[in-house]
């Protein structure tokens, strides 16, 4: 056995000794019944993919010396070559492997390849969402699932030990009157909007439970993390241009979606049109920034300008000092609705919805003169607990996954 490997085995064990998380992300079983030799989780720092990896490591029935979890940012792995790691503990009778930060190996995907190709080994890794799988042969072959921020549902599981079940945006639409009715029932004597704004303001990733009082600035780290490390490395940018980048996070955090133009960006953080559209991209592979495009924009012959938001609630509150209200409530809409929905803004509202529902997001006093005459159009509302008609609380959005 390889020096490499019997490291591994002594750092995977360090692992599994380590103190058990015991709730489970709604991920964690569609991984667990996949039947793909090769998964892949995909997600932006913070959200858990570690502990998701470890609770898989756990849960299933492999003796010590089949199952083996592996950290590609640890200094053991630096030089690893990944395909030779693997024939190595496939050789010695290894079933399974969970391999952490796989992009930090170079060519990573070349190994994986390798691996489903010449081993009987079953891969489950994770990566940064800036990872991207270019080969068409490559995604055939992996079955990818991307872990999102933990969503209002959740948080109010995992802090408050309400177990409520998530729902569909059809389910929302038509019966979100018996259910918001049912859900306020569920957290008695809580307040609804008072849990909604705390997970506005914290409650987007996991490490909240670890130190509450520092979360925002544990989040600012988690931010320069990604710029520094995950962004830099895979897209090699020159760290004197991540302040670029950080300038301008800024400036999307401090302005109104549609305040400023392509041009006027570019000219704020001294970059041309091209290179800002470039890092415009790299933030958000990064699920830092939510590029979003007209509705018109499918008709190329329709011109309109592009809308940038921060990927959730939580960074905006981290990198802002005071922040626009009205940003944040359509920051969370997009954040909440675009994990498994299609979304692009609309001049009828804020957002329409797989091309066929709109949506107005606003305060409790917002009306419907924007839609006045369309069947599809929806006011999700903040400083409401429950809704009537076409008019839906906006917390209800949180509980889509």
């Amino acid at each position: 056995m390889s020096i490499i490997l019997e490291k591994a085995f002594e750092l995977s064990k360090y692992k599994l000794l380590s103190k058990e998380i015991l709730y489970k992300r709604f991920l964690f079983y569609d991984l667990k019944k996949s039947k793909a030799k090769i998964r892949g989780i995909y997600g932006a720092r913070g959200v858990g993919k570690t502990t998701l990896l470890i609770q898989l490591l756990r849960s299933m029935k492999y003796s010590p010396k089949e199952a083996i979890y592996i950290s590609c940012d640890h200094p053991v792995f630096s030089d690893l070559n990944l395909f030779e790691f693997l024939e190595d503990f496939s050789k010695i009778g290894g079933k399974i492997v969970f391999i952490d930060e796989i992009h930090k190996i170079p060519d990573f995907q070349k190994h994986l390849k390798s691996a489903y190709d010449f081993l009987d080994l079953k891969i489950i890794f994770s990566g940064s969402s800036s990872i991207s799988l270019n080969d068409p042969d490559m995604t055939r072959r992996f079955s990818m699932y991307k872990l999102p921020i933990l969503s209002f549902r959740e948080y109010l599981e995992l802090k408050y030990g309400f177990s409520i079940k998530s729902l569909s945006l059809e389910e929302i639409i038509s019966d979100h009157e018996d259910i918001e009715i049912k859900i306020l029932k569920t957290i008695k004597p809580e307040k609804i909007l008072k849990l909604f704004y705390e997970y506005l303001d914290s409650g987007a990733y996991p490490f909240f439970l670890e130190d509450s009082d520092k979360y925002h600035e544990r989040l600012n780290e988690t931010i320069n993390a990604t710029l520094y490390y995950d962004l830099a490395e895979i897209y090699k940018i020159n760290i004197e241009k991540i302040s670029t980048l950080k300038k301008l996070l800024i400036t999307i955090c401090v302005s109104k979606p549609l305040e400023l133009s392509i041009e006027k960006m570019a000219k704020r953080v001294n970059v041309s049109k091209t290179t800002l559209y470039k890092y415009i991209g790299y933030l958000e592979k990064g699920e830092i920034i939510k590029h979003m495009s007209h509705e018109a924009r499918r008709f190329k012959n329709i011109r309109k300008p592009d809308k940038l938001y921060l990927s959730n609630t939580n960074l905006l509150k981290a990198l802002c000092l005071e922040g626009d209200i009205g940003t944040l409530r359509e920051t969370f809409f997009s954040s909440a609705v675009g994990y498994n929905h299609t979304l692009n803004y609309s001049t009828k509202g804020d957002f329409i919805v797989d091309e066929k529902m709109i949506f107005e997001v606003g305060g409790k006093n917002k009306d419907f003169s924007k839609g006045k005459g369309l069947s599809n159009y929806y006011l999700a509302l903040d400083n409401i607990e429950t809704g009537i008609g076409n008019k839906i609380p906006l917390w209800l959005f949180g509980f889509l996954y």
